[in-house]
């Protein structure tokens, strides 16, 4: 093809490309605000857990601004077989049959690669990477409480503690609770027909540095770290492709496997935000598909893969 030929398929695939997201970011951004909850579910099980109630919010577009990039991104994320396809479509006619079964190989291997990175960030590094964040300050600047006797005549009055709030039905005005759940204290201003009108005043845990986490803050971290590992996860795909070209072979496996033990070591604390437990949580892993990359190596050489060579058809016919 000429090259005004390949500039209007390009364009082509552009144009479907673009036209076949935009139904998918509209289903996004009607369904943002349930998948930002889902992406706060980690910081709100690790505030509650420590009892800090919830993250906040410091600005009047933080919010939103987060719901509108995860909304994006989910679509861009969905789209992505899509997105995938229309390249496909636009690269292949230029490859040979035996380059293209290296492609057919290469992308769901990187499809469950990405799914099993993200998740495990998700169900194992997050967690565990904010219950250190947040314990880590609980003992700093702690002040010392003075206990002093109650006066004459004085009585210290009493909130219920209960793990919600009461049923709707037998709450009236003036009434007040504490709300250990929510970790409010909850109390009840008026009654509109028969619904309750609640007003909630967060209360904290006792700790030296109480720390308010923010929305804008926290997505920032958790979309940095959902690349880091899409991405560091691709490590046995990375070495596939070095050793089908030949750079790289089982005995090189071998002999650097000490070096590889160290490269990912400083791999994962590079990626990670610096605490020694989500750093091992990647470390391990990463050496772990370091070695798994060697096995598929051995399992699957280019040879395989390839296949017997095949004549390809003359375009002329």
């Amino acid at each position: 093809m000429p090259l005004g030929s390949h500039l209007e398929e390009l364009r082509t695939r552009v144009m479907y490309s673009i036209f076949g997201l935009a139904p998918i970011v509209a289903v996004g951004l009607i369904f943002g605000k349930e998948i930002l909850a889902f992406l706060l579910r980690p910081l709100f099980n690790a505030l509650e857990g420590a009892g800090l109630g919830s993250p906040q919010a410091t600005g009047p577009l933080e919010t939103f601004s987060a719901y509108i990039k995860v909304s994006l991104i989910a679509a861009v994320v969905v789209g992505g077989p899509w997105l995938f396809y229309q390249l496909w479509l636009f690269v292949s006619p230029g490859l040979f049959r035996r380059e293209r079964r290296f492609i057919y190989f290469l992308l769901p291997l990187s499809f469950v690669l990405t799914v099993s990175g993200v998740s495990f960030l998700y169900r194992f590094v997050m967690p565990a990477m904010l219950s250190f964040f947040l314990a880590f300050g609980n003992d700093i600047g702690v002040r010392t409480v003075v206990e002093t006797p109650v006066p004459e005549g004085i009585v210290v009055p009493t909130m219920p503690v209960l793990d919600g709030d009461p049923p709707a039905e037998t709450i009236k005005p003036g009434m007040y609770w504490m709300n250990r759940a929510l970790h409010e204290a909850r109390y009840c201003v008026e009654v509109v027909g028969t619904t309750p009108i609640i007003y909630g005043s967060p209360i904290h845990k006792e700790t030296g540095i109480r720390q308010d986490y923010r929305v804008t803050e926290y997505m920032n971290l958790l979309l940095s770290l959902l690349l880091a590992f899409a991405v560091s996860f691709q490590t046995p795909v990375v070495v596939l492709l070095l050793g089908w070209v030949g750079l790289i072979t089982q005995a090189f496996l071998r002999k650097y496997r000490k070096h590889a033990l160290l490269v990912t070591a400083v791999v994962a604390g590079m990626l990670t935000p610096g605490d020694i437990g989500s750093m091992i949580m990647l470390w391990v892993p990463l050496f772990i598909l370091y070695e798994l990359g060697g096995l598929l190596l051995r399992i699957f050489p280019a040879s395989r893969i390839a296949g017997k060579e095949e004549p390809e058809p003359d375009p002329a016919i």
